[in-house]
This record gives C-alpha cells, sequence and structure tokens, in this order.
C-alpha cells in the first residue's frame, strides 16, 4: 500500500458517505493523497466488519475517523510520516 493513500469504506446510498468524500477530495488533493473508495455492500466480509459505521476513513489498518471527516486528525496522520 501507497503511505500517500487513504481507504474510505462506504455505501453508494449513504449521504454521509457522498458528504465525506466531497469533504476529502480537496484535502486530498492538497496532500497529495490517492483516495481508494470500497462499497462493503459489494463484499459480505466488509459489510460485516463495517455495516452501520460508514463512512470510515483509514490510512492502512489506522481509522482516522468515521461518520464525518476529521481532517485534523488526517492532517495529523500525514504530517508524522511526512
Amino acid at each position: 500500500m501507497n503511505a500517500k493513500q487513504l481507504t474510505v469504506m462506504s455505501r453508494e446510498w449513504c449521504h454521509l458517505c457522498h458528504d465525506l468524500l466531497e469533504q476529502l477530495s480537496p484535502l486530498a488533493q492538497e496532500l497529495g493523497l490517492e483516495v481508494a473508495v470500497f462499497d462493503v455492500d459489494a463484499d459480505p466480509v466488509l459489510e460485516e466488519r463495517w455495516n452501520e459505521k460508514v463512512p470510515v476513513v483509514l490510512a492502512g489498518e489506522t481509522e482516522l475517523c468515521h461518520y464525518f471527516l476529521d481532517e485534523a486528525a488526517v492532517r495529523a496522520h500525514f504530517g508524522r510520516i511526512g
């Protein structure tokens, strides 16, 4: 996995997911981050693990935030790894 990558666990019908992705886009561009989005409903394993917690923003296995974008947490995480 790229050290400058975020994973977002999402759902197509989830308005919080759409809002979070819209807010994340300019931040990801600013920080030079790649964003991979996974629809938890497309994979039973992901659905079981994340279910009602989506949207979830992950950096590797580290959960940075869920439900709403925590811009400070994203900035802090990527500030540590340079």
